[in-house]
């Protein structure tokens, strides 16, 4: 995807790079195989998951594991995993596919992401070949069911805190664990344990293969959550559980950074694993509007609902473009560092640490859509969007876990701009140059180059260039007045982590329209093109209101001054009719019956 480029792009290097419209993977690229891996699992949500829904809800969990069993008689539990393990081999941005479309299974997607991310991967990546024979080989086709035990009743963010620990015996043949751990997804019928743990008196965790069957191990009984009822949670506890030595996963005291990268993976996937579930609300509050009258007509004809349908559509299609774009970079930094003789699973991990900054960006935006699309399809169905016989209830419900696992959103809008800058004094990314471009560029009279309207988005890409200049001049301006003490200020972390966000948001958008317009043509794009520019506006209002909060923060007289006038020149944007363009995407929903992008 990337062959034409002069040089891969590094995660983060967006704000600071151009990126074109032909260096960026799009979902309208998808293979035919990975279309058919995505119909499959579409046909397996209708009719394996959907069927099951109710009694899941009910409390029968061990149908959790029912429908694990059949997804891997499908191939769904190993996609990326190599064929040697029992998977399929295929690429992330396949797993990232079938996540995608799993969001529309309910609990079950929770299930499902549990047992694949979070519980196969870190012995994927990092066991042993003895480990991944005996244990990837049987998680790959459901024979048995994985769980992640990291969190504590005092260890939640900060998993270094935790107090469970293992003590190596004497003749060094085992360790014993005693320890508790909580919000155990997958617990109550697990049959595979990753479970963090300090040794002795280290520092920093290790992790450790723990089998379910071996003595020790109790639990607490299920957990009742406002949402996501039909996915198993409990509390597990080990006493005096001996591990054999072998079954120590890595090095020891290199469990917390199996927990960061594996996390890192982890985000991606929730905030593309989202977007089946909103496709699915918009589909179904899509109908409701067309069959639901008040004052002799349908309620779909009404601006206020095509306001909402038309927001919940554009923000579904950012989301889906982001993730995937960031999907496929991570795979071409994969494959790069193949090329280059380095190990696949070694590879992997570099990929995708390379790009944990885009996962962070994917998990917060992906789970904030979720949430907005669900409540907007409870406010379309009204009255019966409060009532449980109603879909829109659970999906509402089932939604609100996203904003806090792997990793509160807080904690990931924070880690964004830590990595960026932590990046930049380490040397590999150079934002130090472009900051100090931009607070020149502010004392000087502004340029008026002219542009060609002729061509597709060259207004709005200038935008996007300002909005990056905003965010440099906001977080440049932040490092050199607060320094050190900028870790301690996380209100504006987190204003500079919603304008990165949203300019990579809208950079991607924008890009893929082109790219999909290159292929297809202005005509069958108009609302693509329209949804584009939509998110566009959005997206200064937020760069515009997030870089004011933070200048307020930490800046004050003339230096207040010079860099809000600077926000204004850089946030600047044409008029364009909003409302007439939503009501034409809103038509496109309509007349479609449901999402059609």
């Amino acid at each position: 995807m990337m062959a034409d480029n002069k040089e891969a792009i590094k995660g983060g290097e967006f704000l600071i790079r151009e990126t074109e419209a032909k260096d960026i993977f799009i979902p309208e690229e998808f293979s035919e195989e990975q279309k058919m891996m995505a119909q499959a699992t579409q046909d397996f949500v209708e009719h394996e998951v959907k069927p099951l829904v109710e009694r899941l809800e009910k409390g029968e969990y061990d149908l959790g594991a029912t429908l694990l069993k059949k997804a891997g008689d499908l191939g769904l539990l190993g996609i990326s995993i190599p064929e040697e393990y029992g998977g399929l081999g295929m690429n992330f941005n396949t797993s990232i596919l079938i996540a995608d479309v799993l969001g529309a299974a309910g609990s079950f997607s929770t299930t499902y992401g549990a047992h694949t991310g979070i519980g196969t991967l870190p012995i994927l990546y990092y066991g042993t070949e003895e480990q991944k024979q005996k244990y990837v080989t049987k998680l790959a086709t459901g024979e048995y069911v994985g769980c992640y035990c990291l969190t504590e009743p005092d260890a939640g963010s900060d998993a270094n805190s935790g107090k469970s620990k293992a003590v190596l015996s004497s003749d060094k043949s085992h360790y014993v664990l005693n320890g508790q751990k909580m919000w155990i997804s997958n617990a109550g019928y697990a049959d595979l344990m990753i479970v963090f743990a300090k040794i002795d008196d280290d520092k920093r965790l290790s992790a450790f293969i723990v089998e379910r069957a071996w003595d020790g191990i109790t639990m607490n009984d299920e957990e009742v959550k406002l949402g996501i009822k039909g996915s198993s949670t409990r509390q597990v506890f080990f006493n005096d559980v001996k591990i054999p030595a072998e079954n120590l996963l890595s090095t020891r005291e290199n469990g917390f950074k199996i927990a960061v990268n594996i996390l890192n993976i982890g985000r991606i996937k929730l905030g593309a694993g989202g977007i089946g579930g909103m496709k699915e609300t918009i589909n179904l509050s899509t109908q409701y509007a067309k069959e639901r009258k008040q004052f002799k007509q349908p309620i779909a004809n009404f601006g206020a609902i095509k306001y909402k349908l038309a927001t919940m559509a554009t923000k579904t299609f950012v989301t889906e473009t982001l993730s995937y774009r960031a999907g496929q970079d991570i795979d071409d930094k994969t494959d790069a560092l193949v090329a280059g003789g380095m190990e696949k699973n070694e590879a992997k991990l570099k990929g995708i640490a390379q790009f944990a900054i885009e996962c962070s960006i994917s998990k917060v935006h992906g789970s904030e859509v979720l949430a907005y699309i669900v409540d907007e399809g409870v406010q379309i169905y009204g009255g019966m969007g409060f009532s449980e016989d109603a879909p829109m209830a659970r999906a509402y419900r089932d939604a609100r876990i996203t904003k806090i696992y792997e990793g509160t959103n807080e904690i990931n809008r924070i880690l964004i701009v830590d990595m960026l800058i932590k990046r930049a004094m380490k040397g590999q990314l150079d934002l130090m140059g472009p900051a100090w471009a931009v607070q020149k560029e502010l004392t000087s009279v502004p340029d008026f180059a002219s542009i060609d309207n002729t061509v597709l988005f060259a207004k709005e890409k200038l935008v996007i260039k300002n909005l990056k200049k905003a965010a440099l001049m906001v977080s440049g301006g932040a490092v050199k007045k607060l320094e050190a003490k900028l870790g301690d200020e996380q209100e504006i972390l987190m204003n500079v982590a919603d304008m990165l966000i949203e300019i990579y948001a809208a950079e991607s958008t924008l890009l893929r329209v082109e790219k999909l317009v290159g292929m297809k043509g202005e005509e069958a794009c108009a609302g693509q093109i329209d949804m584009a520019k939509i998110n566009l506006h959005h997206a200064v209002n937020i760069v515009n209101n997030a870089g004011k909060e933070a200048l307020f923060a930490f800046s004050d007289g003339d230096e207040m001054r010079v860099m809000l006038l600077g926000l204004k020149r850089f946030t600047k944007i044409d008029p364009w009719n909003l409302k007439e363009a939503r009501r034409r995407v809103a038509n496109i929903l309509i007349e479609n019956g449901g999402y059609a992008f």
